[in-house]
């Protein structure tokens, strides 16, 4: 027999330096789609102090009305979750690093944030982003659920 514990949902923290892109878009996708067998949660360790507009836009484009907002890893340090994972582009920026509980993994994204151009190139990075977060995290997750015992 399978304690109540067993059905409780997993955590996932998804961490970048900011917490305005990348970190923002996994948290609402995971939360969406997964929120019946994970809770997603996301920080930055240099929070910018708000989501992204354009991460918001992509969000709605498919369904997803986001409430989050721009936090620091420290609101998080005394928490425990199953996995903490690193958005990051490794080549082009420093992952954060965590020192609480939780396995860390690194699936990482390059920065939409950082494309230039008019207002549609830089918002088709946020959706390249969107999209790519969306496959990879996803299929990651499900793979962590079927890989783990009683799942």
């Amino acid at each position: 027999m399978k304690s109540t514990f067993e059905h409780l949902p997993r955590k996932v923290l998804f961490l970048c330096t900011g917490n305005s892109c990348r970190s923002q878009l996994a948290e609402a996708i995971v939360n969406h789609e997964m929120g019946g067998s994970w809770r997603a949660f996301s920080a930055g360790t240099q929070p910018a102090g708000y989501v992204h507009p354009l991460a918001l836009r992509a969000l709605e484009e498919i369904g997803i009305r986001h409430q989050g907002e721009s936090k620091s890893v420290d609101a998080f340090r005394n928490e425990s979750f199953d996995l903490v994972i690193t958005v990051c582009d490794d080549a082009a920026e420093n992952c954060p690093v965590w020192l609480g509980k939780g396995r860390r993994v690194h699936i990482g994204f390059p920065d939409p944030a950082k494309a230039e151009g008019s207002e549609e190139v830089r918002y088709a990075a946020f959706q390249q982003a969107r999209d790519a977060i969306r496959e990879r995290v996803l299929a990651f997750l499900r793979d962590y659920e079927n890989s783990k015992p009683g799942a």
